[in-house]
């Protein structure tokens, strides 16, 4: 284990994926400012649904979002240059966790695969070649790093993926129903919309996904199928960069190819003048017992997160319990009508509540699908009235239909969700069961 984790390799690939992921990192931060997305997210909203626990993380007053974007995307500059590496890799991961963790309205699991790729990319020898720190101090240059720093990107890919394929496994991905409801919004696309409302091409989609989320790291580690591997990885994430516009997430994932090919090809095809390392030294460093110790505390979380919905009771599509933080992408979609019934806790008198009058049109979607976010604007309208010295109680009807099938009551309405607690790790019995007509 030893001689396999430590064994210096090339470092060819990782130099020119910090180039990559710098320029895509400040891309995405400048990219959310010329599109609005930042004033339709952090800005126009009254107040963001954060992840539990992070309430205090809101986003700064005015127009203030649109600086703190501006300064993450110079620092995402910095790590491209390879400009005080550490430092500017560190704040970087810092901003981006922290513009995550305070709104869930645009939850994407891309967001969150960026969050651990920035902390993981704090701790790698990203910039000991082709960088303005090993300019300003040659000492730090280098052409070799240990094998362990290519290793953690392809488990954390390995795990992505696996998972990204096995929850697709479920009748309504299998039958291309789930396919077939997301194409329709794309029928006004230029040339291919008309060719994606076909329902073998929803098939081909839907079977296509499962096969290649589940076999393209494998392939990509074995020899003889990479070159192909990585053509057939083009045409998926072009794809999916053209129907489904996530931002730079398809060319993140192409640029994680690096660390497949050969470190001679990546230095031959970017690095042309930079020598090719053929030793086949082992450094053992001192931090050696708390390096490993530290990953194997890291993936096993990886491992285990996504696996944590099955010890929530009833079906994740429908409680959604479990369901972030475990690369369960694009597989299903949720329409609903919710209405919040606030009552004085006093007179109980009726207080109208207009949803428009609190939320976006993106949030108003999440607070009337979501248990979490329907708690959360539950416990937000207690607050506001308790500003107002009035005592509420607040009761929710919710029906919700998940891929187009019949609505069902979601939210038990006898219960007021303004006194309930949350319980991150314990199912909440006034989500009522998917079975109930």
């Amino acid at each position: 284990m030893t001689k396999f984790l430590f064994k210096h390799i090339d470092n060819s690939g990782l130099i020119v994926f910090r180039i990559i992921f710098g320029l895509l990192c400040a891309l995405e931060a400048f990219g959310a400012i010329a599109t609005g997305w930042i004033r339709r997210t952090l800005i126009e909203p009254d107040f963001t649904f954060s992840f539990i626990g992070f309430e205090w993380l809101q986003p700064l007053p005015g127009e203030w979002m649109y600086v703190y974007y501006f300064v993450m995307g110079i620092f995402g500059l910095f790590i491209m240059l390879g400009y005080k590496y550490r430092f500017s890799m560190l704040v970087f991961a810092l901003m981006w966790t922290a513009t995550y963790l305070m709104q869930k309205s645009s939850y994407n699991n891309h967001y969150y695969l960026l969050v651990l790729l920035s902390f993981l990319m704090l701790l790698l020898p990203a910039n000991r070649y082709a960088s303005l720190d090993a300019k300003l101090n040659p000492s730090l240059k280098s052409i070799s790093m240990p094998s362990w720093c290519k290793w953690v990107f392809i488990f954390q890919l390995f795990i992505l993926y696996t998972y990204a394929s096995a929850a697709k496994f479920y009748p309504d991905w299998l039958d291309a129903s789930v396919m077939e409801i997301l194409m329709r919004s794309k029928s006004n696309y230029l040339l291919i919309g008309d060719l994606l409302q076909n329902k073998i091409v929803h098939y081909i989609l839907s079977y296509g996904g499962i096969v290649f989320d589940g076999l393209i790291i494998p392939l990509l580690l074995f020899k003889p199928t990479r070159k192909y591997a990585f053509f057939v990885s083009i045409f998926f994430h072009l794809f999916n960069s053209i129907v489904f516009q996530i931002g730079i997430f398809p060319y993140m994932s192409l640029a994680f190819s690096l660390f497949f090919f050969e470190p001679k090809t990546i230095r031959d095809i970017f690095l042309r003048k930079k020598t090719l390392y053929e030793g086949n030294e082992i450094i053992v460093p001192k931090y050696k017992t708390a390096l490993i110790t530290f990953f194997s505390i890291y993936f096993i979380i990886q491992i285990g997160l996504p696996l944590r919905h099955h010890f929530f009771k009833d079906d994740v599509l429908w409680t959604e319990e479990g369901h972030r933080l475990s690369w369960r992408m694009m597989l299903r979609s949720k329409g609903g009508r919710t209405t919040y019934n606030v009552v004085n806790a006093e007179t109980n008198e009726a207080i109208p509540i207009k949803l428009s009058d609190y939320l976006t049109k993106k949030q108003q979607r999440s607070a009337s699908t979501k248990p979490d976010v329907i708690w959360q604007f539950s416990q937000h309208l207690k607050q506001d009235f308790a500003k107002k010295g009035i005592l509420v109680k607040v009761f929710v009807k919710s029906y919700v239909s998940v891929n187009g099938k019949p609505s069902k009551q979601l939210i038990d309405p006898k219960v007021d969700l303004a006194n309930e607690e949350w319980h991150h790790f314990e199912h909440h019995d006034w989500i009522l069961s998917s079975k109930n007509d």
